[in-house]
């Protein structure tokens, strides 16, 4: 053949210890292969070709360097070579990869390779490198890349450490021995894998007497049975992991623990004496607090809780015992008040007790104590008491000045029994209406009264002691006054009254009804009648209706406006007491100019003025009003007084004595005391 044979490469690893320094190093043996080639180059790119056939090879393994070499010299690391170096400087050699020329260096020359840099395994453990060897005059590869491996070898440069410290735990006192508390855990960056420079060992420093750590697992335990809160609250353990197992010259590191103990309820509530003695004021107020104790519970929380209760005694009515939920302290209240000159002392038993209960410490003893409470009763000076804080008396409206009403009592409870006088707190009875005697202490009338005006005087008295008046009492005395018939009825409302041109006769043209200031006990029962004078006209009637109410209702048709638009109908009221009064009210009565429907179209001026304006003032503006028409027109066929339906009239009506009307004032009221008037059906005017 005249081609050139390809040249081939076998690889092969030869691990050779490399002596200097006791570092191991790995050497490049090179053996020639023969090859055979067609002519011209050929095989594989970039290796070179020859015209006959030899067998080379390159020889790897990894090679190994030590971290954290801090020589003053590179750290040799090992060599390359390849058997067709001759040593001639023809080959070149090339280091290319992680860390080639910053952190590893070769030379060209010799493929010695050096560490520049120191390494540590815990930033990166191993280094991926190529090798080549290349025809110094060509620049083509004499074998081909190779890969190899720089693996950094772990020294013990790294103490453990305790990431999740300082650590804080708890348990309860009185827990058994080996109970577990914490769990403690260190890391070692060294190579786990790798000699025992990441196997650790616990043990405790600080606190060895109390509590224990289980050396492979770092489980914190309890070593004693008899852990006492109350003894000690908190303890501060150092727990150590040291690598090499534990061994001599092996890195190590710490940790706190912080352990707190946990309360139980395993001590009882006790009273720090065994008896107490307190003053309170004879003055002092119902459920106020007069006296405290404490028993003491050196537990904490709901285990330090406290109940007290009051076992017997003399003042077991008269106080009542509580809990300060704040300071558990037992809050003496007073339940009913007290009086030196009655009692001046009491006893209570006082029992202190825990509200919850651990069964497993009963056996101890039980869990409460009792202690004696005395309190004295301290003597105040009182001021003077009477014998009712509220008196209730009557009187009637009728009752002349200087009626005695009743009397009030009063003493002064202290021993010293001053004498009192009486008085009457005129703030609350301005007008005077009572006085009081200042020794008997007898209530009597010092005005007339009226019920209509007050039904009830609430009034208080007030007890001053002779021998020192800063000492006052008081109390409130009511006077409710009884009613007498001393009021007329009357009507209940201003009426303003209108009947149509075309009424029937019997058409109701008003309903009146009657008002009285007194109160009576059995109701009102209102009488209406038409006076005697108005009983003969032919024009209206009235009828009363049993319910004291009256209805006023026509006798004849044919009413006319313009010939007389106003009509009075005086009204008798009598209300039917004892004795009876009645008054008269009169009732003015407008024609109007009505629809069919009834529905007032046009009234006389006089009901038409506007709200408010009397009947009284109604009539005298009419009769202005209407002048030199009432002159033609004829008087009334029996003309008598009249009263305004006012309550208290003040204007009567008279026929002049010329066709002029006139006003002019009653010579007395219409307001009259007689027997109440038979009943009639009717009256009309």
């Amino acid at each position: 053949m005249n081609g050139l044979c390809s040249l081939s490469a076998l690889s092969m690893f030869l691990l050779v210890l490399w002596a200097e320094s006791g570092y191991g190093v790995m050497t490049l043996n090179s053996v020639l292969l023969p090859q055979v080639s067609s002519g011209g180059q050929g095989g594989r790119a970039g290796v070179q070709s020859h015209l006959r056939r030899r067998r080379r090879s390159w020889v790897w393994n990894q090679f190994f360097i030590l971290e954290e070499y801090v020589g003053d010299e590179p750290l040799y690391v090992g060599k390359l070579h390849s058997d067709v170096d001759k040593g001639d400087g023809q080959v070149r050699y090339i280091l290319s990869g992680e860390g080639a020329k910053s952190i590893f260096s070769i030379d060209e020359d010799t493929g010695d390779i050096h560490a520049i840099r120191r390494l540590d395994r815990e930033q990166q453990a191993y280094y991926t490198l190529r090798a080549q060897a290349r025809d110094r005059s060509t620049n083509l590869l004499v074998e081909p890349e190779s890969q190899f491996i720089i693996k950094v070898q772990d020294i013990n440069d790294n103490e453990p450490r305790f990431l999740d410290g300082p650590y804080t735990a708890q348990v309860a006192e009185c827990s058994p021995v080996g109970t577990s508390v914490v769990t403690v855990v260190a890391t070692d960056a060294d190579d786990p894998t790798y000699g025992n420079s990441a196997r650790l060992v616990y043990s405790i420093l600080q606190g060895q007497t109390h509590f224990s750590v289980e050396p492979k697992t770092g489980v914190v335990r309890t070593a004693v049975p008899d852990l006492d809160r109350e003894v000690q609250e908190h303890y501060l353990l150092v727990i150590q992991a040291k690598d090499m197992m534990g061994q001599m010259g092996g890195l190590s590191g710490t940790t706190s623990v912080t352990v707190t103990i946990t309360d139980v309820n395993d001590n009882p509530p006790r009273f720090p004496r065994k008896s107490y003695q307190f003053s309170l004021p004879e003055a002092a107020l119902v459920s106020s607090v007069v006296a405290k104790i404490k028993a003491v519970d050196l537990d904490v929380g709901p285990n330090a809780e406290v109940d007290y209760k009051i076992l017997d005694g003399d003042g077991l009515g008269t106080f009542r015992i509580l809990c300060d939920p704040d300071t558990q302290e037992g809050l003496v209240i007073l339940h009913k008040a007290v009086d030196f000159e009655a009692k001046s002392s009491y006893t209570l038993r006082v029992e202190a007790s825990n509200r919850y209960v651990d069964t497993r410490y009963l056996s101890a003893g039980p869990f409460s104590d009792v202690v004696m409470v005395r309190l004295l009763v301290e003597n105040v000076d009182e001021p003077p008491v009477f014998s009712a804080s509220i008196s209730r008396m009557a009187v009637s409206e009728a009752a002349p000045v200087g009626t005695d009403l009743g009397s009030v009592s009063a003493h002064d409870p202290d021993a010293s029994n001053s004498p009192v006088r009486y008085s009457i707190d005129r703030q609350t009875d301005l007008q005077r209406y009572f006085d009081i005697d200042s020794s008997s202490g007898v209530i009597r009338t010092n005005r007339r009264l009226d019920r209509e005006l007050s039904v009830l005087h609430n009034i208080t008295v007030v007890a001053t002691e002779t021998l020192d008046p800063s000492q006052v009492g008081k109390a409130v005395v009511l006077v409710s006054v009884a009613d007498v018939n001393d009021n007329a009825p009357s009507f209940a409302v201003d009426y303003q009254t209108f009947v149509c041109e075309n009424a029937q006769p019997g058409q109701v043209v008003e309903t009146v009804s009657a008002v009285d200031p007194d109160k009576p006990e059995n109701g009102h029962q209102f009488l209406f009648s038409v006076s005697t004078e108005a009983a003969g006209n032919l024009s209206f009637t009235l009828r009363d209706n049993n319910d004291n109410t009256a209805s006023v209702l026509t006798r004849r048709a044919g009413f006319v406006r313009r010939e007389r638009p106003l009509h009075f109908l005086p009204v008798v009221i009598s209300d039917g007491g004892v004795p009876s009064l009645s008054s008269t009210n009169t009732l003015t009565v407008t024609v109007c100019d009505c629809d069919v429907h009834g529905n007032h179209q046009h009234c006389s001026q006089g009901a038409e003025l506007p709200d408010g304006l009397g009947t009284s003032t109604a009539v005298l503006l009419t009769c202005i009003l209407l002048g030199t028409a009432l002159d033609m027109m004829s008087p009334p066929p029996d003309p008598t007084l009249v009263m305004s339906s006012h309550p208290n009239p003040a204007l009567m009506m008279s026929p002049p004595p010329n066709p002029t009307l006139m006003m002019s004032p009653p010579p007395n009221p219409t307001i009259m005391m007689s027997s109440p008037p038979k009943p009639r059906p009717s009256g009309s005017i």
